[in-house]
């Protein structure tokens, strides 16, 4: 691997221990995925406070220093851990005070999470506490390589912002930190970011449910292709474009898609595939929709919900106003319990306006920082859940054991109100 005067320098000491770590970490790992080079960042999203097992023990040896060093720098030397070389930001991570027995969830996990959070802020990481980073700031400039971790935010940086990033894992995200490098492979490579499947939508795609589906729908069929949309799309915004994502990445590991018009590196379909033959289409249309919504829904039997959850990814604050106005005048089931899950700065504006607390008033609760799937954990005794997410529906019934039911904004709240589940797919 060719390595710059400073990046051999970084790589033989020169600015310390950890960042030497850093670097044969990165070296080791662009050697792995054959890169030729490492580039330039300036823009990293990774985990280093979330509470583990693990973590808890490299604390409890020698801080959190050792568990950076062993977890993100997979190094076992006694290092010092100096300030982040380049902008670092703490995505979601585990529950906060604000769940506090709320579920079986640790107490001492939030209690470790707080240390980790005055630890990591020290050294120059921005605790967004999110899997929505691009909500609360941290928003890319278009063809700028960034170095992300979790699925959702991937494929949104990719596809939405035009930025540059491959689906990275905690060891890569802490040695880029430091080092303001990454293997230059993958989607930072203009040629690696053309389409590869054209998907026709035969059918109107044109609220949040509809995108969620359309996108679980592409994610299963291209698995990690990179897919072109078009057909009867309807004015996305972008809590429909982070479901759409997220949904690609869950049912397959979708980490760039292009909609011709809407996206930034797709001005038209030929543009989208570089200029190269457009493939021909498939289409998604009123059968393989229900099939999606049937999919979906497989994991649901009783109709008795305990459990109704919104905010997978992290609810924007035109969701949370959404909510709060569905529930205006109405109160939640005794048997039911509402979350809405949302990064801590969009609750303060929430906080602000009012939608909070109109929340809060029937019986729910907006939470901050994680989700029931990142932490293993839901209310105490719940059976059945429902949400308006296809990727929480497809993955917390599986982490947690229960069922699950996945249908419309409307549907969820006419859940929590009644503790009965009345979804069904419309049209």
């Amino acid at each position: 691997m060719f390595l710059t005067d400073e990046e051999k320098g970084m790589r033989d000491g020169a600015e310390g221990g950890a960042v030497a770590a850093a670097m044969d970490l990165l070296i080791r790992y662009g050697e792995a995925l054959g890169a030729e080079r490492l580039c330039e960042t300036r823009n990293v999203a990774g985990t280093m406070t979330q509470p583990s097992p693990a973590k808890a023990k490299l604390v409890e040896e020698g801080g959190w220093a050792k568990s950076f060093a062993v977890i993100n720098l997979d190094c076992d030397d006694d290092i010092e851990i100096p300030r982040m070389k380049v902008p670092t930001c703490q995505l979601q991570h585990g529950f906060g005070k604000d769940a506090s027995g709320l579920t079986s969830y640790p107490e001492q996990s939030i209690v470790l999470q707080g240390d980790a959070e005055s630890y990591f802020s020290e050294r120059g990481v921005n605790i967004l506490a999110t899997c929505t980073p691009y909500q609360v700031g941290n928003i890319p400039v278009r063809g700028e390589h960034c170095a992300w971790m979790e699925s959702s935010a991937v494929v949104y940086c990719n596809s939405v912002l035009g930025a540059r990033t491959n689906c990275e894992g905690g060891a890569s995200t802490g040695a880029a930190g430091l080092t303001g490098r990454i293997p230059y492979w993958g989607n930072h490579l203009p040629e690696n970011r053309f389409g590869t499947h054209h998907l026709v939508a035969g059918v109107p795609v044109d609220d949040f449910q509809e995108w969620g589906m359309l996108g679980y729908f592409v994610g299963d069929a291209v698995q990690e292709g990179r897919p072109v949309i078009t057909g009867e799309l309807v004015n996305p915004d972008l809590a429909d474009l982070k479901h759409f994502g997220a949904a690609t990445a869950t049912a397959g590991g979708v980490e760039i898609y292009h909609i011709p018009g809407v996206t930034p590196e797709a001005t038209s379909l030929e543009a989208a595939f570089g200029g190269a033959a457009v493939p021909e289409p498939l289409v998604y249309g009123e059968a393989e929709r229900r099939l999606v919504y049937e999919t979906l829904n497989d994991q649901g039997e009783s109709t008795d919900v305990d459990f109704i959850l919104l905010g997978c990814p992290h609810a924007s604050l035109d969701q949370l106003e959404r909510v709060a106005r569905r529930l205006e005048g109405r109160r939640i089931h005794s048997d039911t319990e509402l979350w809405v899950m949302t990064p801590a700065a969009i609750r303060t504006m929430a906080d602000r306006s009012g939608y909070t607390r109109a929340i809060e008033r029937a019986g729910g609760r907006v939470l901050t920082d994680s989700c029931p799937a990142m932490s293993k954990a839901a209310p105490d005794g719940t059976r059945v859940m429902a949400t308006d997410s296809a990727k929480q529906v497809h993955y917390l019934p599986a982490i947690l054991g229960i069922e699950g039911w996945f249908g419309t904004l409307e549907e969820c709240v006419d859940a929590a109100i009644t503790g009965t589940w009345r979804g069904e797919l419309s049209r």
